[in-house]
């Protein structure tokens, strides 16, 4: 998840993230490999309806630098979490319509690889606010908006992290991977 320094994930109605700094080049294996460690992916209905559209027509265009990444995306089944759509209109993915907790732990019980969420921010909130993150990868941005969506902003309580990697970029983004505790 991208954040800035201040903790936000997003600003804005529509979960805008023009301040994110675009250093694809030095975050690129990181983000493959964590992509490919992954089966499924959990998306929420809002960034869905233009996320699955730019990685499918992603996959049309080869020398596009973001193409291994679809790739990667287009194997992986998709559960997109809504309450208003009626029937998914993109290829090899379903709807979580149902309870959030229920519907994740169905999905953890499942064989295979790991699941990663792409959220939008009230997703994410929602499943950090159940402990249903494991793990958290944040690219944390050199930038403080003051004000916005926090990644955080669901806890009844505190959650402990115990960090597992930290790397730091040349364009100042730092890459946080935290384990849950207890």
């Amino acid at each position: 998840m991208q954040v800035s320094l201040d903790g936000f994930n997003s600003t804005g109605a529509n979960d805008e993230q023009k301040w994110v700094t675009w250093a694809w080049d030095e975050i690129k294996q990181y983000v493959l490999e964590l992509a490919d460690s992954a089966d499924t992916e959990i998306i929420g209905r809002k960034l869905a309806v233009d996320y699955l559209p730019y990685w499918h027509d992603t996959l049309t265009k080869p020398k596009d630098p973001m193409y291994k990444l679809a790739k990667i995306k287009a194997r992986q089944k998709k559960v997109v979490f809504t309450k208003t759509l009626e029937k998914s209109e993109w290829e090899n993915t379903v709807l979580a319509k149902g309870n959030l907790l229920n519907e994740v732990k169905k999905l953890k019980d499942e064989n295979g690889k790991d699941i990663i969420v792409y959220g939008g921010s009230s997703l994410v909130s929602a499943l950090v606010k159940e402990n249903l993150v494991d793990e958290f990868h944040l690219f944390v941005n050199p930038i403080a908006l003051g004000q916005g969506v926090p990644v955080f902003n669901q806890l009844d309580s505190w959650q402990r992290l115990k960090l597992r990697k930290s790397i730091a970029c040349d364009s100042g983004i730092v890459i946080q991977h935290y384990d849950l505790i207890g």
